[in-house]
């Protein structure tokens, strides 16, 4: 195996590994937005991170019955275009301090000056 396949098995494990960690992440930035549906949370997803974190429906409804579990989202039955009510989500106030938090604790950090300059090649 070449070193540039290698790379590239590599860096397709490591980006799998990354993106299911990172579902979470995407979902709070889509509500933090405005509130939404299913559908929204997956078309912000994927077009906010340029097509690099794909989600499929049912992985999407799993997460947000957990979070609406632990009340960190909630949602709202609003009327349809047509046919039924859609849930939209919203996160709670435990949920924005908790994103706060994540964000403070985990990203905020590579916008220092020490961590950059690693960033750069």
């Amino acid at each position: 195996m070449s070193n540039e396949e290698k790379l590239k098995e590599l860096l397709s494990s490591w980006e799998d590994t990354y993106k299911k960690g990172q579902l979470t992440l995407w979902i709070f930035l889509s509500l933090r937005e405005s509130k939404k549906y299913v559908d929204e949370i997956k078309e912000f997803v994927e077009t906010q991170s340029n097509g690099t974190i794909t989600c499929e429906e049912q992985s999407l409804y799993r997460a947000l019955r957990k979070y609406e579990h632990i009340d960190v989202l909630k949602h709202e039955l609003r009327k349809g275009i047509k046919g039924p009510e859609r849930k939209y989500y919203y996160l709670t106030d435990l949920g924005n301090e908790l994103f706060n938090q994540f964000v403070t604790r985990n990203i905020r950090l590579f916008y220092s000056e020490e961590i950059k300059k690693f960033l750069n090649p």
